[in-house]
């Protein structure tokens, strides 16, 4: 698997925490609000770009979302090799299943927390720790998706975990001045990708 692959398999994994990120800047966004609650109602109607978000609020999600998506998908890998054995020629089917599962679960679910009113996230540890898990999930069965295919995943692990990284910082962002209106669009197009790489990836082992 090419790096280009390994790169967009990441960005689409990336949308999940991409999108909890948005929610995580609808927290702030719904600070900076409150903030002004003794204005007037055509003010508060108009965005306010003061940062309410301090640099822990951007970096945070941004460790614990990388960090487990790095990891995930070791952990897939290495339990994926148990079975590689079993299914080897049919290694391409098992790895699209998995792909395909991944992102139609993504598009499925990608109508959540879509309105500034809709918040239940904080940046508490506990917290990020939970969604850091939840949402790389999805990593782990990608990384059992490497071991069927025989492809080194250190590479791939740490590719996925840097794009998350990025991205989630970015999502804050996005979320404090847009509020959540791209988060619906962000888990369509990671799933998108991920049954695309799916396909591509069962075409390939078709053909040889």
């Amino acid at each position: 698997m090419g790096i280009l692959e390994v790169f967009l398999i990441a960005l689409g994994l990336s949308m999940d925490a991409f999108a909890v990120s948005i929610c995580l800047g609808l927290f702030c966004r719904k600070a900076r609000y409150e903030s002004r609650s003794t204005t007037s109602d055509s003010d508060l109607s108009k965005p306010d770009l003061k940062k309410n978000c301090t640099l822990d609020n951007f970096l945070l999600p941004g460790f614990y979302f990388g960090i487990f998506q790095a990891l995930m998908p070791v952990i897939g890998y290495f339990s994926g090799k148990c079975f590689y054995n079993f299914i080897k020629d049919y290694a391409h089917w098992a790895a699209f299943i998995l792909l395909f599962l991944i992102g139609f679960n993504m598009i499925r679910e990608s109508g959540e927390c879509t309105s500034d009113g809709d918040i239940g996230h904080d940046f508490s540890n506990k917290r990020l720790f939970v969604l850091a898990v939840a949402t790389s999930i999805d990593a782990l069965a990608v990384g059992v998706a490497f071991a069927f295919l025989n492809t080194d995943i250190i590479l791939p692990s740490l590719i996925i975990g840097l794009v998350t990284f990025f991205v989630s910082v970015f999502g804050v962002k996005i979320g404090q001045i847009f509020g959540g209106r791209f988060k619906t669009g962000a888990e369509l197009f990671g799933g998108v990708i991920l049954i695309l790489i799916g396909i591509k990836i069962v075409l390939e082992g078709l053909s040889s």
